[in-house]
């Protein structure tokens, strides 16, 4: 049992155990405390998406949907090991489960079977959604699940915690057959010897001489990043500039007629020439690395 860590801290923890985030813009505030409590917190709880799209997975965990608001979990663990970060607080991810299991966790012991719905489960856990459809034909890339390993033992080790503070929501709710695809006592025997071991950084990659295509979302009014300057930079130097003033770092109306100019001199047309930028035409734009 635990206090749920501050956003700084959780967000260190994270960079500490090696993985690479992504900050989703307003995620240290978006949550549903205004419905309960948020703490005291005794575990991480792993789902998988349903989904296979990694923008769409992330804007869904954020924003949620009719039947149930966002933020549906903390983050979302993408194919390639990247985490975003969509919320801080109580998230809709775990729903009712049973209480029998919650105290099983909190005393770190074997886990009974999950026969109830009676007890609160979005209050007591951390939790994480993993691309995927779940339908035990869509794989799990090595690197997706090392990333899964590596959040859960960030968690584990920031709260003294051990593996046994790691459970799906299979083995939570009734009827829930999340995650699907690799056991949970797999992945607890992972985070075990993480644990063991001490964090350690996997091997840093080479910088690629571009910047790579950070997603459709990114490109949303009051984006600010050096990555949006040097992408006006480039798109003047192609003769497709529409800034009175500028670039700058800050995405606004300019950029995008900027871009849109780009996709029209690429030979698109119609929606495909909305000035929002695809990994298409990112990719032969050659923004260099920042």
């Amino acid at each position: 049992m635990s206090s749920p860590l501050s956003p700084n801290t959780f967000l260190n923890a994270l960079l500490a155990e090696g993985l690479t985030v992504v900050e989703v813009a307003g995620w240290r505030t978006r949550n549903r405390n205004h419905k309960g409590p948020w703490g005291p917190v005794h575990g991480v709880m792993i789902h998988h998406t349903v989904t296979t799209d990694t923008d769409r997975s992330v804007a869904l965990c954020r924003d949620g949907h009719a039947a149930l608001p966002g933020p549906l979990c903390h983050g979302v663990i993408a194919k390639d090991g990247t985490v975003h970060l969509v919320g801080h607080g109580r998230a809709n991810h775990a729903g009712l489960g049973d209480g029998d299991v919650l105290q099983a966790v909190a005393a770190e012991r074997s886990l009974p079977a999950d026969n109830e719905a009676d007890t609160d489960g979005n209050r007591s856990f951390y939790g994480f959604e993993c691309v995927n459809l779940g339908d035990g034909e869509d794989p799990w890339p090595a690197v997706q699940l090392e990333a899964i390993a590596r959040v859960s033992a960030a968690l584990c080790r920031a709260h003294g915690w051990s593996a046994r503070s790691v459970i799906g929501h299979m083995e939570w709710q009734p009827g829930k057959i999340d995650p699907r695809g690799f056991t949970m006592d797999f992945l607890r025997d992972r985070i075990a010897r993480r644990l063991a071991a001490g964090p350690t950084k996997p091997p840093s990659k080479p910088k690629p001489s571009y910047e790579p295509f950070p997603g459709a979302a990114f490109f949303a009014p009051g984006r600010r990043s050096a990555v949006i300057t040097a992408m006006g930079k480039r798109l003047v130097a192609e003769g497709c500039g529409r800034y009175a003033v500028g670039p700058g770092p800050s995405w606004g109306e300019a950029d995008r007629k900027s871009y849109a100019a780009w996709q029209r001199k690429l030979g698109h047309s119609g929606s495909d020439a909305d000035g929002i930028p695809g990994p298409g035409s990112w990719a032969k734009l050659r923004v260099p690395n920042t």
